[in-house]
Order: C-alpha cells, then structure tokens, then sequence
C-alpha cells in the first residue's frame, strides 16, 4: 500500500510538473514580440523618381529580409504631399520620400513623420526649351514640381546665374511627368525637376540643361527615408534594420553599378541610355546633413510657407532620429 501511495504522489508530481513547465511555454510565446521573424513594413515611393533607386536595390538584392525587414509596397506615389496625407491617415510606416514634404509636414503639423536618413544629394536640372535664347522673350515661364519645393529654391538660386540673369521668370507649378508634354507642347519654356526628367527631355530632343543642381547649390538635400514617428517609437529595432540594410543598398550602387542601372530600368521601364545618363547626377548617400536641411527650413521661412522661430530646432525635429543609424565599425 506504501508502494503504491508513493507511486501515485510521484506520478502526480511527474503530473503537475509538466502542466507547469506547459503553462511557462505559453506565456514565454505569449510574451514574444509580434514581429518577431520579418516584420512587416508598409513602403511608399515616388513613381519613376530614380533617387529611390536604393530601395529597389534593398528589395531586389535581399538586404530587407537579411535584416529581418519585409517590404511590402503599398504604392508608388506621384508626389511627395500624397505620400505625407498616407502618413497622416495611418497607412504608411515608412517611404522614400522628397525632404522637402516632410520638412512641410512637420512644421505644420500635418503628419507626425521624421528623416532617419539621406537617400539622395542633388540630382536635379533647370532644363530650357532647345529654342531659349538669352533676352528673346519678354517673360520665361519656368515650372516647377510645387511652390516652396527644393526645385522652387534652385530657380531662385538660379536667377543670377549665366543664361537665366536679366530674365523674367514666372514660375508655375505642374507634376514633373506633364513638365515633358508641356515643354513638347511650347507650353513652358523650362522646367525644375529631379531625375531622370531633365535626362528624358535631352534624350527626347525637347530640352537642354542650363544648369545642374549641383552647380545651382552643391551637395543640396533631396530625398530620405522616412517613417511615422510611431512606427520609429514602437519598433527601434526593425528601423535599425531598415537602416542597415539601406546603407549595403546604397553601397551597392556605388560598386555595382551596371547591376544598379539594371534594376533601375527594371523598375521604371526607361531606356537604359536615360537610366545610366541620369545617374551620372544623383549622389547617392545615407548621411543626413544637417545645413543643407536648415538652410531649406530658413527659405520656407522667408517666403512666409512656415513660420520657423527657430530654425536649428525644426531641423533636429525634421533629422529627429539617429539612433538607429547603422554601426559602421560592426559592417
């Protein structure tokens, strides 16, 4: 009877010692992260806009899912401002996106987004019609892709340069693919706009390049990668990731480059010659400049678009994050 008594307590010890070690398995899976394995990440673009070129090099090479990081393209956007109203409205956590949108967001407090790094330096061109001759028109009418954008403030650094000084400029707004048709069309005489239009409209025959951005304002800010400041908040780690594997990407174009303007024509479908002319313009880069964003903030200010007090503040709020940044002394 002994026996068979302590064999029954040994047996439902035995018992009650899995159900516990059952009950500890389900709460240490209940306690993991929902995102553990590739997390999903909600990404936007601009349509056709080759400064995004490293996303596609991300994507296509792998560098996203070796991170961890699954894109999930939600859409290629035709303007920044579309991208920022997605922001605003909660169906985005991250985009290549233009700098200057999301510096307007943010000042005025339309979307709750944050720069975490450069995609891009220059790569834009004040394009003419092949008919623009010094003084032989009284007005010159110039587009550009919106008022208080970067390319509005390349013109007006380019007021004083050879072939523009001493001109009459009216400056209208129209998204850079109809600045192609209107210059065919003798609707504009120029336009402003980032690769690969200015390369499209000299391939076309429709356009020259009076000048390059970089001789405009050299090393100026363009475009970034972004994320909703909550998605920056609630996932530290994943934007690590993003953000490394943004900067293989972007080292990737700069060794590779034949590949580059492959997945490049891949994605937008251009002629390769347009592809590779257009590159030989954009700076690709991850590093986040800090002047260049304050002297854009100090601009929008002096034209009334926002109401900056404090310049340097709004830039760090614009650059808010680094943290994530990768480290470079571990690639």
């Amino acid at each position: 009877m002994l026996l068979a008594r302590g064999a029954w307590n040994a047996s439902r010890t035995l018992g009650m010692l899995i159900v516990f070690a059952f009950i500890a398995v389900l709460f240490a899976a209940l306690a993991l992260p929902a995102h553990a394995g590739p997390h999903r990440v909600r990404m936007a673009y601009l349509q056709n806009d080759l400064h995004h070129l490293a996303l596609w090099v991300g994507v296509d090479k792998g560098f996203y899912a070796q991170e961890g990081v699954e894109v999930d393209i939600v859409g290629a956007f035709r303007a920044g401002p579309e991208v920022m109203a997605a922001f605003a409205g909660g169906s985005l956590d991250a985009a290549f996106v233009g700098e200057a949108p999301v510096t307007l967001a943010v000042a005025r407090g339309a979307a709750k987004v944050q720069a975490q790094a450069q995609a891009n330096t220059e790569g834009s061109a004040l394009v003419v019609s092949t008919g623009w001759k010094p003084g032989n028109k009284p007005e010159r009418i110039v587009a550009i892709p919106g008022n208080g954008s970067v390319q509005d403030l390349l013109l007006r650094k380019a007021a004083s340069l050879p072939g523009l000084a001493g001109e009459t400029i009216r400056a209208i707004v129209l998204s850079p693919p109809d600045m192609l048709t209107a210059l065919q069309a003798g609707e504009i005489d120029g336009f402003v706009a980032w690769e690969p239009y200015p390369s499209k409209a000299v391939a076309a025959g429709v356009g020259r390049v009076l000048h390059g951005s970089s001789e405009i304002w050299e090393g100026h800010p363009c475009c970034v990668l972004a994320t909703s400041n909550a998605f920056a908040s609630q996932y530290p780690d994943v934007v690590s990731g993003m953000l490394r594997a943004h900067q293989r990407a972007t080292e990737f174009i700069a060794q590779h480059h034949d590949e580059a303007v492959a997945i490049a024509v891949k994605h937008t479908g251009m002629d390769e010659t347009v592809v590779r002319t257009a590159l030989e313009h954009v700076t690709y880069t991850t590093e986040l400049s800090v002047g260049g964003e304050e002297e854009y903030v100090r601009f929008l200010d002096s034209i009334g678009y926002i109401n900056a007090d404090d310049p340097s503040a709004l830039t760090r709020q614009v650059l808010q994050t680094k943290k994530g940044a990768p480290d470079r002394a571990a690639q």
